[in-house]
């Protein structure tokens, strides 16, 4: 056998990710709130590029400045400055207003809509500042008020407070209940039966019944057994279902509302917006919040009359870099644009008829629809939500898997489970439909479906089993 080294030539290929490409991809992949951030982030590490928002601002404050300086200079021409008449200008109401609406056309943040909450423990910190008489209760009152967790409960027993204030644990005691008739009603219970029998105490329930079930008898409300409890208690079923029904309204977790320090509020920013006007759907790609860039023409010209080679060579990646990073943010755009136009296209009946009316939808067939690979439309709809006329809907929430139907078309999984819950809705609560019952009720309407699929469906729609949905 002869070795050796040889040379051949041999063509293949390649798909190269030029770091272009990669931000490209990446660009697709954000939402409006991300790729706002990562806009910014590069307003501040490239210098070629500029906000148009950040002119405006730069030449209304250039101006502002001219017209102070102005002001300035005249009065220095006489004896004394009247600094009243300066301050009154500033202050009058008339100018105030006018710089109000002076940037009318800026674009209004989801901030602008909403007030301020005040958290949980500044609530009941307010209402202890009232409540109690001695600096000893008010630091009793404080120190329970800090151990609550998110959810509004003592994390902690009235001994360990005792110890650690070196207070009586009576004392303790009797501070906490005075805490327990703040608002919201059950705050400060040390388990999540007290926090119920706290709340029937308030609304005035007099049944001893109630707060033996609220205190003994949850994991049987959580099954329900109600005649199970019957039998314990010696009560008629229908007796026990009422108290269950009101035990059912109360709040389990009176933090509920407030702003606790683990919240972390995400509002969900929709990337496009459909509208219908006179009958046909518009589509809006929401991107007037983000800043509109430009390349800035100070180093442009400093570019061309620059010598050193290194700093030549700098400022042209930069520019470079900028002009791809405006391309790339128009690309996305005109993509995002695209695959909810092809969307819009599969799914009219949806937009025009409701969830029922859903067709099963894959990524193969808006990408062959707008000549783009799968991979490019699933980053274009991920994490993107898109606003409609008929609710806020995730741009995935449109690709929806298949299930045969008699006449051999298809019918999406989306609307069947619309199907179930409507079914469900309209049960009779003594004898409420079974998995089986279900999926034969829709196969006579051409679904072939079985009891599993039936099963897994409700499972993810988060309705309980037909024992669980029975009422006595």
């Amino acid at each position: 056998m002869k070795m050796g080294f040889e040379l051949n030539l041999s063509q293949t290929q390649k798909l190269i990710m030029t770091p272009e490409l990669r931000q490209a991809i990446q660009i697709l992949q954000f939402n409006n709130v991300e790729l706002m951030e990562f806009i910014y982030k590069q307003l501040e590490v490239n210098p070629f590029l500029e906000s148009v928002d950040n002119k405006v601002q730069e030449s209304s404050s250039d101006e502002s400045a001219e017209y102070e300086k102005s002001d300035f200079d005249k009065s220095d021409n006489k004896d004394e400055i009247d600094w009243k008449e300066i301050t009154e200008k500033y202050d009058d109401l008339s100018y105030k207003a006018y710089e109000k609406t002076a940037d009318s056309d800026e674009k209004q943040t989801f901030e602008s809509y909403t007030s301020k909450k005040m958290s949980l423990k500044d609530h009941l910190m307010v209402q202890l500042g009232v409540s109690v008489k001695t600096n000893k209760e008010k630091r009793i009152g404080e120190f329970i008020i800090e151990s609550l967790d998110n959810k509004g409960y003592l994390g902690c027993s009235i001994q360990d407070i005792s110890l650690l204030l070196n207070e009586d644990v009576v004392e303790v005691e009797r501070v906490l209940r005075l805490i327990q008739t703040f608002d919201p009603v059950g705050v400060g219970a040390r388990n999540l039966s007290e926090c119920l029998m706290i709340q029937l105490k308030e609304k005035g329930i007099q049944d001893k019944n109630a707060y033996i079930i609220a205190e003994q008898y949850l994991e049987e409300i959580a099954t329900n057994k109600i005649q199970k409890i019957a039998k314990d208690l010696r009560i008629t079923v229908s007796r026990v279902q009422s108290i269950c029904d009101i035990i059912k309204m109360l709040e389990p977790k009176p933090s509920r509302g407030f702003i606790v320090d683990s919240d972390n509020i995400r509002y969900i920013v929709p990337d496009v917006t459909i509208e219908k006007i006179n009958g046909e759907y518009i589509i809006i790609v929401n991107d007037n919040n983000l800043p509109v860039l430009t390349i800035s023409g100070y180093y442009q010209n400093m570019i061309k009359n620059l010598d050193d080679k290194e700093a030549n060579k700098f400022l042209s990646d930069k520019l470079n870099s900028s002009m791809w990073l405006i391309k790339s943010i128009e690309q996305r755009r005109m993509t995002l644009y695209k695959v909810v136009e092809s969307i819009l296209k599969f799914q009219r009946k949806f937009f025009d008829e409701g969830k029922t009316a859903l067709k099963p939808l894959v990524l193969k067939d808006v990408a062959e629809d707008i000549g783009v690979h799968e991979s490019t439309v699933s980053r274009a709809t991920n994490g993107k939500y898109v606003q409609t006329p008929i609710g806020l809907f995730e741009l995935k929430y449109f690709f929806a898997s298949s299930l045969s139907e008699s006449d051999g078309e298809g019918i999406s999984s989306t609307s069947v489970k619309s199907q179930i819950q409507k079914l469900i809705n309209e049960e009779n609560t003594q004898k409420p439909l079974s998995d089986q019952k279900i999926a034969e009720m829709l196969s006579s309407e051409g679904i072939n479906i079985s009891r599993r699929t039936v099963a897994k469906y409700r499972d993810e729609m988060r309705i309980p089993s037909s024992s669980m949905r029975r009422r006595f």
